[in-house]
């Protein structure tokens, strides 16, 4: 043993250690997740973002967001082990200044009408449930020509990028870009069938479309809801970038469901650690045993491989997203459907 301990001290030195120590942690036989299950309770925390909008501008904070942050994950700003989260505001009258970066942002909209998001010269109006992509090194601001806070949901790949090591940001000259397309420009180009003659598109590229309009995703819900749902997940669609038929974001998967009015799911499990968010409706998510009870406006994460299963008070819409498509394209994703 005293041979063993010195052979570890000595190669240790030299910057090595022994695999059979740490083959257990390394390759586990199925997935031990550092994350933990939460939920943020909007009516709780939105005085909160309010009250950030009283003491730092959005020019000031370049973007002026509150972090969710995992209980287990404190201080390393992400809300899964791979996706970050955060709730960013901007009141009426400011600008939160034009830039772009490595990292693929999704935005959804939660709280308040009337803000915009410009991405690439073209401005969409953000309402509530809207469903916005900034594809990675676009330029992109916001602003707010409304009357009232705006405030949505951020979720990006910051955690992935910046495992890799390979994360650029770079600042505008101009805190708002130059509008060069109307508004539904590139939804009319690429979001109907159809696509510019001459178009061609990688399937590792995020769609061109940069909004999914929540009234069109929830009335596509309500159509399926004619046929029995799914005793799992109610009535669940992904969302495709229609070019390709891959995720709009390469490195986020993005869904959405309806839970019909008292309607209890399965229990379900999958590789990909899930952020949720409630556009409307009420219930209970069950997460490893405990309950967690649900409004609109909320958000929760569910850690990968763990059991959950949901219980819908009135018709329930939830949006989420998770690492999917990354784990799908390394062939690592799986599921298991109690």
């Amino acid at each position: 043993m005293n041979d063993l301990k010195q052979f570890y001290q000595t190669i240790n030195e030299r910057n090595l250690t022994p695999l059979w120590e740490v083959l257990d942690a390394l390759v586990p036989p199925e997935p031990k997740t550092l994350i933990q299950p939460a939920i943020w309770h909007f009516e709780d925390i939105r005085d909160y973002i309010l009250e950030a909008g009283q003491l730092v501008t959005a020019k000031e904070a370049v973007r002026r967001v509150l972090i969710l942050e995992n209980p287990a994950q404190q201080g390393q700003s992400r809300i899964t082990q791979s996706i970050y989260a955060g709730l960013q505001l901007i009141l009426p009258g400011e600008v939160a200044p034009s830039h772009r970066h490595s990292q693929t942002a999704l935005r959804l909209v939660l709280d308040g009408e009337g803000a915009y998001t410009a991405v690439d010269g073209e401005r969409t109006i953000m309402r509530h449930g809207d469903f916005i992509i900034t594809p990675a090194y676009t330029w992109h601001d916001h602003g707010n020509e409304g009357n009232e806070p705006v405030i949505w949901l951020d979720g990006l790949d910051i955690p992935m990028v910046q495992f890799l090591e390979a994360g650029f940001m770079e600042n505008a000259k101009e805190d708002v870009q130059t509008t060069t397309r109307p508004e539904g420009d590139a939804l009319a180009r690429y979001g109907s069938n159809m696509a510019p003659v001459d178009f061609k598109q990688d399937p590792n590229e995020p769609a061109r479309i940069f909004v999914y309009p929540f009234a069109k995703t929830r009335s596509t819900l309500i159509a399926l809801s004619n046929t029995d749902p799914d005793r799992h997940f109610g009535y669940k669609m992904r969302f495709l970038n229609p070019a390709t038929g891959k995720s709009p974001i390469p490195t986020i998967g993005s869904f959405i469901q309806l839970l019909p009015a008292g309607y209890e799911t399965a229990a379900y499990r999958a590789t990909d650690s899930t952020v949720f968010a409630c556009l409307e409706g009420s219930g209970v998510v069950e997460i490893a045993g405990e309950s967690y009870a649900f409004n609109e406006k909320d958000v929760f994460v569910i850690p990968s491989w763990t059991h959950y299963r949901f219980q819908s008070t009135p018709d329930t819409f939830l949006f989420s997203f998770s690492d999917r498509p990354v784990q799908e394209s390394l062939g690592l994703w799986r599921e298991d459907k109690q």
